[in-house]
């Protein structure tokens, strides 16, 4: 009887490509025989780490991602809708408080991970769907209420999340998904005789499932079997 392989899947809500390829790998939970580790990180210290330009920088693939993401929104089935003023939202803005705040709410959860996966799928909807802030306490705590965190569970993360303790958490997975050969997010890994395999953007699952031994079956595999 051979163990389930662990695939960890390092992202940062500030990149919609990181939702896309969350929502896709949090689908195949129970489709694949494997067990999925969700690992925040920060985005612009992978970036900086590896020398990296961000595509939105770049006048032609700026204009490529903004049509880009449109049809994989519609292809992955993810409400997807750029902020407004994206420049301001991912560069000036950023998300290293947001990222703070969810590995918070990771640090404070002790059974599964499902605490972690709505904060960060509700701090996504906010800045790329709803054009709302995710860098203010009140911002954050809204987000946590309607991943369903009581009162006290979001003040506790809050105070959490401005602790050295989680600081340094956030900079050593940051430096995990970097040491392993990240040069943006997102970026997923698992290990093969001690030996790590990256795969990097939201993109590559159907190269993931030949690697790993297992089916692709579309961004919408509940939808694929229902059809056979």
């Amino acid at each position: 009887m051979t163990s389930k392989k662990v695939i960890h899947l390092f992202y940062d809500v500030v990149s919609p490509y990181s939702w896309l390829a969350f929502e896709v790998m949090c689908r195949y939970r129970n489709v694949w025989d494997v067990e999925v580790k969700l690992r925040p990180a920060f985005l612009g210290g992978i970036m900086q780490k590896a020398g990296n330009k961000p595509p939105g920088l770049v006048p032609n693939k700026f204009l490529y991602m903004t049509k880009d993401l449109q049809r994989l929104a519609q292809y992955v089935d993810v409400p997807l809708s750029p902020p407004d003023d994206p420049f301001e939202a991912m560069f000036q803005k950023g998300s290293l408080a947001a990222m703070r705040f969810v590995t918070a709410v990771q640090e404070r959860e002790k059974d599964g991970d499902r605490q972690v996966e709505q904060v960060s799928r509700e701090l996504w909807r906010r800045i790329w769907s709803e054009n709302k802030d995710i860098t203010e306490p009140a911002s954050l705590s809204e987000a946590a209420k309607k991943a369903g965190l009581s009162d006290g569970e979001i003040k506790d993360a809050l105070e959490l999340c401005t602790t050295q303790h989680i600081k340094d958490k956030l900079k050593n997975t940051t430096q995990e998904a970097f040491d392993v050969g990240a040069f943006g997010l997102p970026m997923f890994m698992y290990r093969v005789n001690g030996n790590a395999e990256i795969f990097f953007g939201s993109d590559r699952f159907e190269l993931m499932a030949h690697c790993i031994g297992e089916k692709w079956l579309g961004p919408q595999p509940h939808k694929s079997t229902s059809k056979m």
